[in-house]
């Protein structure tokens, strides 16, 4: 399977990385660090080379899954090349921006909708990667057949990204056990870049998805909390929900993945989905033995 080879190049490019090396393999023309190298160092320009040549490997395998999948001009650059504070190519100024407002908006919105794109790939390769160490074919096959039957009914080519989440949630749901789930979850979300722990787990993980264009507004309010027991509620309305009810559930799969990376301490075991006038009101549970079904949730009636 391409989940496979996903691993194996992954552990190539891991075995030429160094907690003190100097050089980083970033995109040329953007400044990102996409997938496997986003948080790895090597210790010359030559083995971040090697790891250029796995990492485009990487990406053209898993555009196997989704011809979409971005494309990197990835470059080495050394940790003290001030790359990441230079002005990019087609970046604002600020004694202009008034006067292209129009073209600033345009631009704005095509940088929301990569961001959206991006992350969406991003959570994909995270869940690939998970399911490629286990006795998963069957499953990752019919991922990519679901993905490809949901596609032709997509108008827009943005949307695309979001129907493989789709896929994957509607997946994982008919064929894994919640404990199932939960593992691959939080094993996909170890993957991605490490994010600070420090501020409230629930609130910073929709404001992620959030600037990435997967949620609208949101509002959330801790309901309960069983310090004695480890449970906890968080309460949450958000709009402009970017994935779509699909037979009378909602997938929540890149919301389980983000939270699972904000929480230090409370594990994640559910959802409840109230469907709202607006949006979605959200019962987030945390702590418990048993968690629930973390890819896609029924829609209760208000």
């Amino acid at each position: 399977m391409i989940g496979t080879t996903l691993a194996e190049l992954r552990e190539r490019v891991e075995r030429l990385a160094t907690d003190d090396g100097s050089y980083r393999v970033v995109c040329g023309r953007t400044g990102e660090r996409p997938v496997p190298v986003a948080t790895l160092r090597f210790d010359s320009r030559s083995t971040a080379r090697l790891a250029v040549r796995a990492t485009e490997q990487y990406r053209s395998t898993l555009r196997t899954y989704d011809p979409r999948t971005p494309r990197y001009d990835l470059i080495v650059c050394e940790e003290s090349d001030p790359f990441g504070d230079r002005a990019l190519p087609g970046a604002p100024r600020p004694d202009t921006d008034a006067a292209v407002s129009s073209v600033s908006d345009a631009r704005d919105s095509n940088e929301g909708k990569q961001r959206r794109i991006e992350f969406c790939h991003r959570v994909a390769a995270a869940v690939f990667e998970a399911l490629s160490d286990g006795p998963y074919d069957d499953l990752e096959t019919a991922v990519v057949d679901a993905y490809f039957e949901l596609a032709e009914t997509v108008d827009d080519p943005d949307d695309l990204c979001l129907c493989l989440l789709e896929s994957l949630a509607a997946e994982f749901d008919a064929r894994l056990s919640p404990d199932q789930q939960a593992a691959l979850l939080t094993d996909a979300a170890s993957q991605l870049t490490p994010v600070d722990r420090s501020g409230q787990p629930v609130a910073t993980a929709l404001a992620a998805l959030q600037r990435r264009g997967l949620v609208g507004e949101f509002s959330c309010r801790s309901t309960s909390i069983d310090r004695a027991n480890r449970r906890r509620t968080v309460q949450v309305t958000l709009s402009a929900y970017a994935l779509s009810v699909r037979d009378g559930r909602l997938p929540v799969l890149p919301v389980a993945v983000e939270l699972s990376r904000h929480q230090p301490e409370w594990s994640l075991s559910g959802f409840r989905v109230v469907d709202a006038e607006r949006g979605w009101r959200l019962v987030v549970e945390l702590g418990g033995s048993e968690p629930m079904s973390l890819s896609t949730v029924p829609v209760q009636s208000p």
